[in-house]
């Protein structure tokens, strides 16, 4: 059981992170004041309020990861979990990369995309360059750096945001405790450079672990992380979560973080619907993803200005967004959610 000093030694870290989070985006905010004007976005004042009640929230996630350790439902170590060398070689890359970020926020330039991709593999609404970074999701480049930008877009609470669903998830595969533990199979969609998945892994030690994504560039960069984990490395497969590569009924369980709200509603719909088709009757479903107005209204400055400052076409839509309607469609039961700082994680069964 964790102790109190290895609980201080995390809470210090959390604080170290966020400040290096803030630190560098009011720098970087500064810096394009005075360098690049005119690409600068409106965004909505934050009242000191709703800044106390971020640092509440941010608080409460702390704490409840805190617990969720000290319970067992995963390792110590998971908090302390990070490349911080190689994020730290890789820092001075995102200044020099913040130029042409800019360029493209002035120019609303947001197909600025390597010339080497086949746009022909790609649904069209993945042709773009979300967040304004470079080569959207289809470089080592932008594969390279994505995780360090999303611990300082986040304040360093990404990773504590991603393991709120490793409870649901846990609980879900209950269901399927007469088996050993390696023939369950847990299928992470949208794996990016396998963050999600070295959460999972942590979690459950044993488990058949497979991630999905559209990028053979993030797949590279996941390979290279995930490599250096104990057991069986997870099995990789380049794919549209929209058209999954897999049989009907194969998988128990079925994960996807931070993935919905860079979808057209359609695509959400259909992605759902994939799941659905992949698991086996009694497995879970577990998404966690952006808030959304109707769960934390509290939050909507924060949300317009996400989408303000960042080119993420659809946002808008997706706050907006009925998701345990869309889970319902399909036929899965027992739709449940539950908000954790900015946040939503939704769990689903499919009924047996």
């Amino acid at each position: 059981m964790p102790d109190q000093l290895t609980k201080l030694a995390y809470q210090t870290m959390q604080q170290g992170r966020a400040l290096l989070g803030v630190t560098h985006k009011e720098v970087s905010t500064r810096l394009m004041g005075l360098l690049a004007p005119d690409g600068t976005p409106k965004t909505v004042p934050i009242p000191p309020e709703l800044l106390a009640s971020l640092r509440q929230a941010m608080d409460s996630l702390h704490e409840r990861d805190w617990q969720e350790a000290e319970q067992g439902l995963y390792p110590p170590s998971l908090l302390f979990d990070a490349p911080w060398l190689d994020w730290a070689s890789r820092y001075p890359m995102v200044w020099l990369d913040m130029p042409s970020t800019w360029s493209r926020r002035r120019e609303r330039n947001v197909r600025d995309l390597p010339s080497s991709v086949d746009l022909d593999n790609y649904p069209d609404y993945y042709l773009q360059n979300f967040h304004h970074q470079t080569d959207g999701y289809l470089s080592d480049h932008s594969a390279a750096l994505y995780d360090l930008q999303v611990e300082i877009l986040f304040n360093g609470t990404a990773d504590p945001m991603r393991r709120r669903m490793l409870a649901p998830l846990l609980r879900g595969i209950k269901a399927f405790a007469d088996r050993p533990a390696g023939q369950v199979r847990v299928l992470d969609l949208a794996t990016g450079t396998g963050r999600t998945l070295r959460q999972i892994r942590a979690a459950l030690p044993k488990a058949q672990l497979v991630g999905l994504d559209l990028s053979s560039a993030y797949l590279r960069q996941a390979n290279k992380w995930l490599s250096q984990l104990p057991g069986e490395l997870p099995q990789l497969t380049q794919g549209n979560a929209e058209a999954l590569p897999f049989a009907d009924a194969s998988f128990q369980a079925v994960t996807c973080v931070f993935l919905f709200h860079e979808l057209p509603g359609e695509a959400r719909q259909n992605v759902i619907n994939q799941a659905y088709r992949v698991l086996e009757p009694g497995g879970v479903v577990v998404i966690a993803d952006s808030v959304q107005l109707a769960d934390s209204p509290q939050f909507s400055a924060v949300m317009e200005n996400f989408r303000r400052v960042f080119h993420e076409p659809y946002y808008r839509d997706y706050i907006s967004d009925d998701i345990g309607a869309r889970l319902a469609q399909p036929g899965f039961e027992g739709i449940t959610a539950q908000s954790h700082f900015m946040t939503r994680v939704w769990t689903a069964r499919k009924p047996r």
